[in-house]
């Protein structure tokens, strides 16, 4: 009779339930319009739904930062597939741990324009200045800047 330990490391063996967030930077300026954008991003929204990773996105014109969720084992391949299919965009990784329990659900995607005031209000709390760049930040602006902005977004949506 097989012992409960053995049970266990044998289903855990490749670690794909472990819960994993990675955040990375992004840098989008080999893009030529915004329909190719548009079309990848639809794409990675199909894909995280089909792998059950979750995930928050801040984009803009030019940069992009983005917390994803999921097993160990999905989030290394989707890190794979990234620098592979997509190696204009600069991929930075910030930070890489394992999780209790997801922040976000499904595929969440907060669009940073210089005419939307509570995104301006929460840049300006995490940036020196208003452009938004983050490789130039740190990473715990990196990270705390996500969480605010998508937090910000659960408020907003609940008042309405």
């Amino acid at each position: 009779m097989q012992n409960k330990t053995n049970c266990i490391s044998m289903t855990n063996k490749d670690g794909e339930n472990a819960l994993i967030s990675l955040t990375y930077i992004g840098n989008n300026k080999g893009k030529d319009d915004g329909i190719e954008l548009i079309r990848t991003l639809e794409k990675w929204r199909v894909s995280n739904k089909e792998t059950d990773v979750t995930s928050a996105l801040a984009i803009n014109d030019t940069y992009f930062i983005q917390n994803l969720e999921g097993s160990r084992l999905i989030i290394n391949e989707v890190l794979a597939t990234l620098t592979k299919e997509y190696p204009r965009i600069l991929l930075h990784v910030v930070e890489v741990k394992e999780i209790e329990s997801r922040r976000w659900n499904g595929f969440l995607i907060k669009y940073l324009t210089s005419n939307d005031q509570d995104t301006e209000n929460t840049l300006k709390s995490f940036l020196a200045g208003t452009e938004f760049n983050p490789y130039l930040m740190r990473q715990t602006q990196i990270t705390s800047l996500i969480k605010a902005l998508f937090e910000e977004r659960k408020v907003n949506s609940t008042s309405n």
